[in-house]
Parts: C-alpha cells; sequence; structure tokens
C-alpha cells in the first residue's frame, strides 16, 4: 500500500524540482583538468537531482545504489571507448560533457545503446555542438515528461478521487511509458547504417 498524502506531495515537490532543471551549459562546464574524484564531486552535484541508480544488469561496472558515479564506471566507459581517455589522469570539459550525456541517457536505454549513439572520436567543436543540442533537448524533454506525469497523477493529486488502487495505477502507467520508450528507442538505434531496403527485408510480415 502507498500512502496517497506522501506520493501526492513527492510528485508535486519533484514536479517543481524538475521543472526548474537545467544541464550546465558548455561553458559552464570547468575546462582546467580535473582528476577523477573531482569529477564525480561535480557529476554528483549537476546530475544528483535527476539520475537514479537503477538496475546495473545491463553494465559490466558494479556499482552500488549509495554510489552512482564511481571511478570504475567512468573507466569502464573509457575502456568501452564511449567517450575519449583522460589527459594524463585529467578529465577536461569535452570529458564531462561526455559524462553528462552518457550518465542520463543510461537513466533509459543500456551502456550498450549509449555506445551506438554516441562516437569518442569527434573534434571538440562537435562535442560542443553536440552538447549544446543535448542540453536542449533534454530541458524539453524534461518539461514535456513532467506535464505527462501531472496528466498521468491527475487522479491521484485530485483530492476528489477516491480508491485504493489509485498509485499502484498511476506507478504501472509510469512504467509502461518507460517500457515503450525504451523500445522505440532501441529501434530506432538499431536502423543506424541500415537503408530502407535493408531494414525492409528484416521486417516480419504481417
Amino acid at each position: 500500500m502507498y500512502d496517497r498524502d506522501l506520493v501526492s506531495h513527492k510528485l508535486l515537490r519533484w514536479e517543481k524540482a524538475v521543472s526548474g532543471f537545467k544541464l550546465p551549459s558548455w561553458e559552464n562546464i570547468p575546462d582546467i583538468g580535473l582528476y577523477m574524484d573531482q569529477v564525480i564531486v561535480l557529476l554528483s552535484q549537476y546530475l544528483g537531482l535527476i539520475t537514479s541508480p537503477g538496475d546495473k544488469e545491463d553494465d559490466e561496472d558494479e556499482v552500488s545504489e549509495e554510489k552512482l558515479f564511481s571511478a570504475s564506471a567512468i573507466n569502464n566507459y573509457v575502456r568501452l571507448k564511449i567517450m575519449p581517455a583522460p589527459v594524463k589522469r585529467k578529465y577536461y570539459r569535452v570529458h564531462i560533457a561526455y559524462l553528462i550525456i552518457i550518465f542520463t541517457l543510461k537513466q533509459a536505454v543500456s551502456i550498450n545503446i549509449v555506445k551506438e549513439m554516441l562516437s569518442n572520436e569527434l573534434p571538440e567543436e562537435d562535442v560542443q555542438a553536440l552538447y549544446s543540442d543535448y542540453i536542449i533537448k533534454h530541458h524539453a524533454a524534461t518539461l514535456l515528461f513532467t506535464s505527462i506525469v501531472r496528466e498521468c497523477a491527475s487522479d491521484v493529486l485530485n483530492p476528489e478521487k477516491s480508491g485504493d488502487n489509485l498509485v499502484s495505477s498511476f506507478v504501472i502507467q509510469e512504467a509502461l511509458i518507460a517500457g515503450f520508450s525504451r523500445v522505440l528507442t532501441e529501434k530506432l538505434v538499431s536502423l543506424k547504417g541500415q537503408t530502407k531496403d535493408e531494414a525492409m527485408r528484416r521486417e516480419i510480415p504481417r
């Protein structure tokens, strides 16, 4: 059983916090060369509000529930060539921008899908363009999602509505939305590098 008043309070508080949230601009990311422990602190400050450890079964690294941003995770992303390697153990603006993108995308899809979506060999000006576009899309998605949550949670937030399973139904609905979004993303990423004819040949006849 859920405490409906508690859930309503958390939903409204979360909506207020997330609606005003924005990823740091390219210019506001430090480019002085940070060591691993400094990077982890910075990522926690940037992303702590909107990230969740979630299920790590798709990763080869071991990240505890208490410590989402870890050296083992970051080293793994470098090893998998999802992001460029640090320079003499220091991480610069380019590295931190990659990490922001990776950690936020990992909330929705597996690390293998993230790898398909990113290239670790982009020149810095292309990384800047990619990141600047990414934070615009991230903010737009944030506003869209909060409006969807508000609509889906309308019965939970309406004191005139009664029912023992209102919160449970809302939680299930949110899980279903997340599932459809993940499946669609994976299907779209699978089209990378394919021509229309190749993709059509792989379609199952209906």
